[in-house]
């Protein structure tokens, strides 16, 4: 998506750590135009198979999986952040990249059922964790993750080789092969 790595390379802010802030119209400020292209491409990407779901997590996915859903025709999932309070959910722990947190998601279990086909979508993929924790509880639920769409990924770290191989089908809008203070640079 030209769109998007153009938006990337001029309002994308590089931070040590590899920390990429993309703050400005994605996950704080939202572009609300360059969303809904991001979420028809997703169901471009991804026609050719029967999604019953979308899942993401709160929050910088939620309005990315709303606007997707819209072209898909089917509900959003969101994966909360808290402690379990009942044993009516699916939980996992997710470590955050970013924050160097790591917290319990959860899923009301009445919100994903057994045998559903479920997308995956979220903001960014660096080293895996999200996605992952993501694929458990879709697993938790014997639903099937079909397919897992990612906006920006970094593929300068693991977690996209690593699913790839794990047999996911992934689809990722913008790859970043490196970045620094002096430019980001995509896979093309």
């Amino acid at each position: 998506m030209k769109t998007l790595k153009d938006k990337i390379r001029s309002e994308g802010k590089v931070y040590p750590g590899n920390i990429l802030k993309v703050d400005s119209f994605l996950n704080h400020q939202i572009d609300v135009e360059l969303l809904k292209s991001i979420g028809k491409t997703f169901f471009e990407r991804f026609s050719d198979i029967k999604v019953d779901k979308i899942l993401t997590i709160e929050a910088s996915g939620i309005a990315i999986a709303v606007i997707a859903a819209q072209y898909f025709k089917v509900p959003v999932v969101f994966a909360k952040k808290g402690e379990v309070k009942h044993h009516l959910v699916y939980s996992t722990l997710i470590h955050s990249y970013t924050k160097n947190k790591t917290s319990i998601v959860q899923v009301n279990k009445s919100y994903l059922k057994e045998n559903e086909q479920i997308l995956i979508l979220d903001d960014f993929l660096a080293k895996g964790e999200a996605v992952n924790g993501l694929i458990d509880l879709v697993l938790q639920a014997k639903a099937q993750v079909v397919g897992i769409g990612i906006v920006i990924e970094k593929g300068f770290q693991e977690g996209g080789a690593s699913l790839r191989e794990q047999g996911y089908r992934l689809e990722s809008l913008a790859i970043i092969e490196s970045m620094d203070q002096k430019g980001i640079h995509f896979r093309e």
